[in-house]
């Protein structure tokens, strides 16, 4: 009944004294109410002891959780945007919006704002007379240093925004991959990766994208890599020289794919071609897949069921772990969290927890041990 009647009151913070320590949780109780902020969910250095009084974030009511069913956090993006709701009258009345949010706990942050109002500076807003909105928000945090960010629409441009106070010389989206490789100086590049690499983790977060901070001489190195792939896969899977691979490149061509199957007029447009030369070169593109997927079919053949049975494998993965040689879930399983990544473009999380789950049956069919190879990993 305390606990409906508390919830029924829409609070989103919790605001409580410091009751007791539980196994290293903190119990915090908010008149008969008991909350739990667990050690993971604490800032990091920030020393809370009885009889300190506490705000944190509830994030779930755990009816099954004896004493304090009311779960919080101080660490979760979520309490920074209500620090902020209730900072920034502006964002209550709908004026701003806060679009996301990411957290490097008692450190560093960056949030994303939006102005629905163009009368209304979402930045300037934020920050308040003399900074004191956002330092009312870190002074909350344990002095977590704040970046406020204009959201974008346009994904480079957040992402460049993102990055502040680094200035971004170049960037090139790869929409397939959802990653982008940002170029910038030699001065700003240590501003832009942060300590530890912290400012571009956070921009990472805050866009959704994922972000390779490079040089201007790593740029030119990787784009001349790309080129001379590019060029060969469609000198050789199109039977062209290079004067129209080239051509193909310098018109934005990357795949097989696209000239396969790009509208007809766009490529028609390109002057050097053509119709006949269009039309030749789509029906090579055309032939070229269906002989790889043909020869990709031929190779799955030989993959062992035990693979496809692996949890968590798709047939996306499947294919490109045939590309790569791996037939049977135990070539899967001697991988390395690297290796696997390179293969199939995944974060290193999935990569390892994949293997992890194709090695359970090392422990799992009575053997005492794992194969040599995996020790060794």
């Amino acid at each position: 009944m305390l606990l409906n009647e508390f919830m029924s009151r829409g609070d989103k913070i919790f605001v409580g004294t410091v009751k007791r320590m539980d196994k290293g949780d903190l119990i915090v109780e908010s008149g008969r109410v008991e909350g739990r902020l667990r050690r993971s969910d604490m800032i990091p250095k920030e020393n809370l002891r009885s009889g300190d009084r506490v705000r944190a974030m509830i994030m779930e009511v755990d009816t099954t959780l004896r004493g304090a069913p009311i779960i919080l956090s101080r660490t979760a993006p979520e309490y920074m945007i209500e620090l902020f709701r209730q900072e920034v009258p502006e964002i209550e009345q709908g004026l701003l919006e806060i679009k996301s949010c990411a957290r490097d706990p008692g450190s560093r942050a960056k949030i994303a704002v939006l102005s629905h109002d163009k009368r209304v500076d979402p930045i300037g807003t934020c920050v308040g007379v003399r900074g004191t909105r956002v330092n009312g928000v870190t002074n909350e945090l344990a002095g977590e240093r704040v970046d406020i960010v204009l959201w974008s629409e346009d994904p480079a441009q957040f992402v460049i925004g993102a990055l502040a106070p680094a200035n971004v010389s170049s960037i090139v989206v790869d929409e397939e991959r959802h990653m982008m490789d940002v170029v910038v100086d030699e001065e700003n590049l240590a501003i832009a990766i942060g300590r530890g690499g912290q400012n571009v983790r956070l921009a990472s977060e805050l866009t959704g994208w994922k972000i390779n901070i490079m040089d201007a001489n790593e740029s030119a190195q990787k784009q001349a890599s790309e080129t001379d792939t590019g060029r060969k896969l469609f000198m050789e899977k199109l039977d062209v020289d290079q004067e129209i691979a080239d051509i193909l490149i310098a018109e934005g061509f990357t795949s097989l794919e696209e000239v396969a199957y790009v509208p007809l007029q766009e490529m028609l447009e390109i002057e050097s071609f053509d119709e006949d030369t269009v039309n030749e070169l789509r029906m090579r593109a055309k032939n070229a897949l269906l002989t790889m997927e043909i020869a990709k079919e031929e190779n799955a053949d030989g993959v062992s069921q035990d693979l496809r049975d692996v949890a968590g494998l798709t047939p996306e993965l499947v294919a490109k772990l045939i590309e790569a040689g791996v037939a049977t879930r135990d070539d899967l399983a001697d991988l390395a969290t690297d290796e696997l990544t390179e293969i199939t473009g995944q974060s290193a999380d999935e990569a390892t927890a994949l293997i992890m789950t194709a090695r359970a049956h090392w422990f799992t069919d009575g053997d005492s041990a794992a194969p040599a190879t995996a020790q060794e990993q």
